[in-house]
């Protein structure tokens, strides 16, 4: 299992979130959305300029900004 930044995930790969780096009123956000170490996540699709970011989660769909995204640490499948 490797770890990377959400920003950085490709459409319709899978992983697990790590880590929410970041605290404040924006982790507070991202933490209120169900985007918690332990969630399994899937990247849906991507804006044309790549901003925002599509996400699977629990069953349903949420955007996020790529300045957000740049605080969730993902852990995914090695592509071996």
């Amino acid at each position: 299992m490797a770890e990377m930044n959400l920003r950085k995930m490709s459409r319709n790969q899978t992983g697990i979130i790590k880590a929410v780096k970041i605290g404040g009123e924006l982790g507070r956000r991202i933490r209120e959305m169900g985007l918690v170490p332990g969630t399994e996540i899937t990247i849906q699709g991507r804006a044309p300029l790549y901003d925002p970011v599509a996400l699977r989660v629990m069953g349903g769909t949420l955007t996020l900004r790529n300045h957000e995204a740049d605080h969730i640490i993902v852990e995914v499948a090695d592509n071996k």
